[in-house]
């Protein structure tokens, strides 16, 4: 029985990227191929705009959403085996709310999942730890305040009793872990690094954009310890996660607005620094610099697997790298534009597009094509994975995609 537990625990997919992190799924059974009528156990139109992806905890899938406006934030949980929307509440009412980029929304942050809990956040228009049978509200927050300036997107985590989130607005830039138990701070910490008035060429730059950021933290163990890996705007720091003591802080000031999830393998973490010049970049776990490459995406976050990296940035160039030199192995093109992150499973990388193509390569030193697929809309959101199948959010609606016995 207590396997049988451990098992159905590993199968879920609790937060931004799954298990641990990082887009990869030791699922088997994966449907390769699909489209509107083929291999769609269900679809479930979700109203609203909202970026998020979805979480599954339990028999549900969760996601968040909001009215286009920003005036109205929701979640919302589907019955996985049925599609069915168990729970479509509204968490916030936002009278006056902040400005967006319309490539953004008011629902971007993904949620996070854990035993009978979950949770959510809008940035600083809300958070909130929910019942995950019912959806009632445990605790929330709303005096988590910056000014997003282009909306929010940054994911929370957990870590032992601390959710831990980012709040790196065009005003203030800070890091805040709450006691996921009660909702109350249990350390603050603000970022370190002196934002200057001009950029590297001389000109003036455009402060909000410059001190903005999008990423999702992760926690890596390093010697023993763990590390609260976090990516600012022109920075990546590295963390005390229990207590928010700044470490080290690793800078790239000619980029800003970093938006991926940082990923650790071979002894190294790596990251895209963000918008601007878009580097991918290999630090050690003591902040020095191992090496950089170019042409790292805006938006989409890595693939790691056996020996090798693998990206899309936004305009569909796919590049393969050696992991332990940032040496390229091969380089390619997938159709359309992109700002969800690949998948991986069963030696295949999955790419989601935003106008709703799925391609699907292998997982190798050579650039081979598996399929590709389409659905009616595009991908905004990143995947999720439970046993055998795939759950999709488009703009429009979620999917469950199943390959039959």
């Amino acid at each position: 029985m207590r396997l049988l537990i451990a098992l159905l625990v590993l199968a879920q997919w609790p937060q931004f990227r799954g298990p641990d992190g990082n887009g990869v799924s030791n699922a088997a059974g994966l449907p390769l191929r699909w489209s509107e009528t083929e291999h769609v156990r269900w679809k479930t139109p979700v109203h609203g705009k909202g970026w998020s992806s979805p979480i599954v905890l339990g028999n549900r899938v969760w996601m968040t959403t909001a009215t286009p406006d920003g005036r109205e934030l929701f979640v919302v949980a589907v019955e996985k085996e049925t599609g069915r929307i168990a729970i479509d509440k509204k968490l916030f009412d936002v009278a006056n709310p902040q400005a967006a980029h319309d490539f953004n929304s008011y629902a971007s942050p993904t949620p996070v999942g854990e035993g009978g809990r979950v949770y959510v956040t809008f940035g600083s228009p809300g958070t909130a730890a929910l019942d995950a049978a019912t959806g009632a509200a445990i605790w929330t927050r709303r005096d988590l305040e910056c000014n997003h300036y282009r909306g929010a997107g940054s994911s929370p985590i957990l870590f032992r009793d601390l959710l831990i989130m980012h709040f790196d607005g065009s005003d203030v830039q800070y890091l805040v872990a709450l006691d996921k138990r009660t909702g109350k701070t249990v350390w603050k910490t603000d970022r370190s690094i002196d934002f200057r008035d001009i950029q590297p060429d001389g000109k003036p730059k455009a402060e909000g954009d410059y001190r903005k950021a999008f990423a999702t933290p992760q926690i890596i163990t390093w010697e023993g310890r763990p590390l609260l890996v976090s990516l600012g705007s022109q920075a990546a720091y590295a963390y005390d996660p229990l207590t928010g003591k700044e470490l080290w802080r690793f800078e790239e000031r000619a980029q800003f607005s970093s938006s991926t999830r940082p990923l650790f393998a071979e002894g190294l973490i790596f990251y895209a620094t963000g918008f601007n010049t878009g580097q991918l970049l290999a630090v050690r776990p003591d902040g020095t610099l191992a090496w950089k490459a170019a042409r790292a995406p805006n938006k989409p976050s890595l693939i790691y697997d056996a020996g090798l990296l693998f990206m899309v940035n936004d305009s569909g160039v796919v590049t393969c790298l050696d992991a332990k030199t940032g040496t390229e192995v091969w380089r390619a093109r997938v159709p359309d534009s992109y700002s969800a992150s690949p998948l991986l499973a069963e030696g295949r990388i999955y790419f989601f597009s935003e106008d709703g193509r799925t391609t699907v390569i292998e997982a190798g030193r050579a650039y081979k094509v598996l399929a590709e697929s389409t659905l009616d809309a595009g991908f905004m959101a990143s995947p999720a994975v439970d046993g055998r199948a795939i759950y999709l959010r488009t703009k429009s609606a979620l999917y469950r995609i199943e390959q039959p016995r």
